[in-house]
């Protein structure tokens, strides 16, 4: 059975902005790994827009940035939407039942698969599936942005704790 996943980065006040802050070279390194141990990923529409970036290759990216495309481009993914009439490469769209799919998904995958965006986050959350969160936090203060808990906060229970890269604390925690 796979294990849903809520991670982002995240400033120290508790908001996401991909473009605001972006992760060093270790964290950059360590995402790519992550992406390429998934399962699979379940995203937003809107986070899913800004992922499409990886789609296309960019003759400028280093070699870095080729190797996250590349595994971001294997992974299987599907993309919560109802203004959405069809999604690119290696991706289904989700329409119907978002329960119903992500149980499905559960059952059917082995590993982790990734939450992205914190709307549909938020919707799973309530639902019940999340089985982790991990909070990326970055050392900056935005003061406002979208914020990684959209909806109530679940109640939670810490269970590590760990630096990554430069000055990136992960805290994972699972619902309490």
């Amino acid at each position: 059975m796979a294990k849903i996943v809520f991670g982002m980065n995240q400033s120290l006040d508790g908001y996401v902005d991909h473009q605001e802050f972006a992760p060093d070279p270790l964290l950059f390194h360590h995402w790519t790994e992550h992406v390429r141990g998934l399962a699979g990923s379940v995203y937003g529409r809107r986070m899913y827009e800004i992922m499409r970036y990886w789609d296309e290759d960019d003759p400028a990216w280093t070699p870095e940035r080729r190797d996250f495309a590349v595994a971001w481009r294997k992974q299987p993914k599907w993309v919560v939407s109802r203004s959405l009439k069809s999604v690119g490469p290696n991706a289904t769209l989700v329409e119907g039942d978002v329960e119903a799919t992500i149980r499905g998904l559960k059952a059917q995958l082995v590993g982790e698969i990734a939450v992205s965006g914190p709307d549909l986050a938020r919707s799973l959350t309530e639902l019940g599936l999340i089985d982790e969160y991990r909070l990326y936090l970055h050392p900056v203060v935005l003061g406002g942005s979208k914020p990684f808990f959209a909806g109530s906060r679940p109640r939670l229970r810490l269970v590590t704790s760990d630096v990554i890269g430069r000055d990136t604390i992960r805290l994972t925690y699972v619902p309490a």
